[in-house]
């Protein structure tokens, strides 16, 4: 998936039965979740993660129009790595017509976040049992280059620099 202003496209293969009947106009809800941490309380009831999630409800539509569909997929492209699209060779008219992308328009989305440490019922406190936050993240590494990297081929800065 990736957002241009208000609208979310999302892209897979055109044989994706799953893409093909929501361009039929049914109704989709899509979900996205980040998990920021597992919050361990002194009981297994209370257990919980921190996290960040959205849920987008709506139709969605194909997009047809081959602009659209090319700057979906720099959407795509630039919201993996920004500064990418510019680096790499555009696809081919057999990779766009194998491609499905379809538009959603943001306008029923909720959002939802939760943080802070675990909420014990109050007889709880005093057991002998560790309770708190276990943070997760995820963390670029260094970059591996291909086997068959060009010799000479510099790292790009957005790699040397990355960072979310």
């Amino acid at each position: 998936y990736g957002r241009a202003g208000d609208m979310l496209y999302l892209h897979g293969s055109a044989a994706s039965r799953m893409l093909h009947t929501l361009s039929g106009g049914v109704p989709v809800c899509v979900t996205v979740t980040h998990v920021d941490g597992l919050v361990l309380a002194r009981s297994a009831f209370h257990h919980s993660v921190n996290y960040r999630s959205v849920v987008i409800l709506g139709t969605a539509r194909l997009v047809e129009d081959p602009a659209e569909k090319m700057g979906a997929l720099r959407v795509f492209t630039e919201q993996v790595l920004k500064g990418r699209w510019d680096d790499v060779r555009q696809p081919t008219e057999q990779e766009l017509k194998g491609t499905m992308v379809l538009a959603l328009p943001l306008e029923e989305v909720s959002a939802k976040v939760r943080t802070g440490g675990p909420v014990d019922d109050e007889a709880d406190y005093g057991l002998p049992v560790w309770a708190g936050v276990l943070p997760l993240e995820t963390v670029a590494q260094p970059p591996q280059p291909d086997a068959r990297l060009k010799r000479g081929t510099p790292l790009p800065a957005y790699l040397k620099n990355y960072s979310r």
